[in-house]
């Protein structure tokens, strides 16, 4: 059995900041804070972001204040739940995958006459404190005398949905599908919450942490703010997310030390930071935030000029496994170009991606562009046959299969055709757009939930580009890699950056000290051989930072230096890294502005 030494719950430690654990500490601070007000009525304002769960959140603090505060749920005010869902429509859209982003704000979900009898109902109370609580809540006081603001990572709002604990923002949705309530929250409720949470975040008095619901956590929002900046000048992990999937293997089980009961894990989130989350231990608690928070407030340091410059206050790229060990294959798919995303989608950029081999076994394989000579149109003709009629599909006829092994490395641009076959282990890296995959077959499959897995056709034939054929895919995408540098005790190699992409790639390999540095970018590093190696500051600017075999770690572009060697149980044995970068030359079709 693999003694894995993979670390599921890594934490950035921010000294010298307290906070307040549990509902009973949560109250007697808001108390404390409401009898040093003057004025009367004393408002606190509770913002949540989509999927707090606010009446548990009201119940909670109701105990603990007999009945000393009196709260009013801002949902009263919203827009009737028909209303709602006519306004979400054009975004959320017929396709069962996906939608259209979103150009909503939170106002657009409230009922105007509503809203302003809740304002005038508050400006009529003369004493007492009142607490409006939920989403929209800073919509009824613009100036309240304590603002709160609770947050909720992605993650945990996804398995939210998965235990119909929670609906979508402004519905009563508990029983629809997880597809539904994940398109929906992407295209619109988070788009909406993130809109404000941007200009909220930085003025709370308080952030409350409620992922675990029976065992809050709230600091001082300066406090949030502080160790934001303190993370955003040091490597960092995020907290990692695994999923079983119909394809499923057991490579994850074992070296991240999984749950053995669980059938299968098809998914590693280890660097999504639009969904993961960062672990903060202050002085006397662990405090669970959003990674996106660094993202939104941190941008220049953590991403860099250029790159802030061109995607905002995004991360455009990220990590993740996908496991077939024993396991099954990927689906037959292709995503968007950048033209096709932007038109239907909204969206900015692409899943530009590649596939980096962890492992693989005797005989795996990957599908990866397309035969010479094929006629498209049979293509076509034959996955929609397979699609409506059940007939199958005869992948081998049409793509190319291609024999890989561990530490092959291979690209894949929008538009090509790809599949990852079964007994192998990938690390995606990846264009953050990342649920625009165009399913062409599944193999005749029926997913987890009982149902065929949809297939996106219409949207992939759009993107297929059919001149990527044998000879192109050897030549351009098929484990182009290149020693570009070497030194006493390591070797530097090139493994991607194909035209039109800006995610470039390299890898060391090193049995000794290897010199790193940004270069005003964000790095983003996975230990791909080697038990555990450390990152230094050759300036002494941040504390040594320890990895492990398979773990993603974020090296923001304010580090500058830094430097990587083997530690421990690794020390005097190769190790390797793998490295992803933005190519800031490969940027001109990027620009946010």
């Amino acid at each position: 059995m693999y003694n894995s030494n993979f670390d599921k719950f890594p934490e950035v430690s921010a000294h010298g900041y307290s906070g307040y654990s549990g509902w009973n500490e949560i109250t007697s601070e808001l108390r404390h804070r409401t009898s040093q007000q003057k004025d009367t009525p004393c408002v606190i304002i509770i913002e949540c972001y989509h999927g707090v769960l606010t009446e548990h959140l009201a119940d909670r603090l109701k105990q603990h204040t007999s009945d000393a505060i009196r709260f009013v749920p801002v949902q009263k005010a919203m827009l009737c739940k028909e209303q709602i869902e006519q306004l979400v429509y054009p975004y959320v859209t017929d396709d069962p995958v996906f939608g259209r982003i979103t150009s909503l704000d939170i106002k657009s979900f409230f009922c105007p006459e509503r809203l302003e009898q809740l304002k005038q109902e508050i400006k009529d109370n003369k004493e007492g404190i009142i607490c409006i609580y939920g989403t929209g809540a800073s919509l009824v006081h613009a100036s309240p005398d304590i603002l709160v603001y609770a947050d909720m990572p992605r993650w945990e709002i996804q398995l939210r949905f998965r235990r119909n604990e929670m609906s979508n923002l402004g519905s009563d949705n508990l029983n629809s599908s997880f597809s539904y309530q994940y398109k929906r929250a992407f295209f619109v409720d988070w788009r909406v919450c993130d809109k404000l949470k941007k200009q909220l975040l930085p003025e709370a008095d308080y952030v409350l942490d409620t992922t675990d619901a029976d065992d809050p956590k709230m600091i001082p929002g300066s406090a949030l703010q502080h160790a934001l900046k303190e993370i955003a000048h040091q490597p960092f992990r995020v907290v990692p997310t695994f999923q079983p999937g119909l394809w499923g293997g057991q490579w994850l089980k074992e070296v991240c030390d999984l749950e053995r009961t669980e059938k299968n894990f098809a998914w590693g989130f280890d660097c999504v930071p639009e969904e993961n989350s960062l672990l903060i231990r202050f002085d006397h608690m662990l405090f669970e935030t959003p990674c996106i928070n660094l993202v939104f407030f941190q941008p220049q340091s953590l991403l860099g000029v250029k790159v802030w410059e061109a995607f905002g206050a995004e991360f455009p790229i990220r990590f993740d496994f996908l496991d077939t060990m024993d396991g099954g294959n990927l689906s037959l798919q292709v995503h968007p170009l950048k033209e096709y995303i932007r038109e239907k989608f909204g969206m900015r950029y692409t899943q530009d991606e590649s596939y980096y081999f962890m492992d693989a076994r005797k005989g795996s394989f990957v599908y990866l562009g397309l035969k010479e000579g094929i006629i498209p149109e049979q293509m076509i003709s034959d996955l929609e046959a397979a699609q409506e009629k059940g007939s199958g599909f005869d992948a081998d006829k049409y793509v190319e299969k291609w024999p890989i092994r561990k530490h092959d490395h291979v690209l894949i641009p929008a538009g090509t055709v790809h599949c990852s076959g079964a007994n192998s282990v990938v690390l995606e890296i990846s264009a953050t757009p990342y649920i625009f995959t165009f399913k062409l077959w599944d193999w005749g499959r029926i997913g987890m939930d009982g149902k065929p897995r949809p297939i996106s056709l219409k949207h992939g034939q759009h993107s297929i580009q059919w001149n990527r054929t044998t000879q192109w895919t050897k030549n351009n995408i098929l484990s182009q890699i290149h020693k570009v540098a070497e030194g006493e005790g390591w070797v530097e190699e090139k493994t991607g950056l194909h035209e039109g992409s800006f995610i470039e790639t390299r890898r060391h390999w090193f049995t000794g000290k290897v010199d790193h540095h940004t270069h005003g970018v964000v790095n983003i590093l996975n230990l791909i051989e080697g038990r555990e190696a450390i990152v230094e500051s050759p300036a002494g600017a941040f504390k040594p930072f320890i990895v492990h075999y398979a773990e993603t770690f974020i090296v923001p572009a304010a580090v500058g230096a830094y430097t990587i060697q083997p530690h421990g149980d690794s020390a005097g044995t190769t190790c390797g890294t793998i490295k992803a970068f933005v190519n800031t030359e490969n940027l001109d079709d990027y620009h946010s502005n």
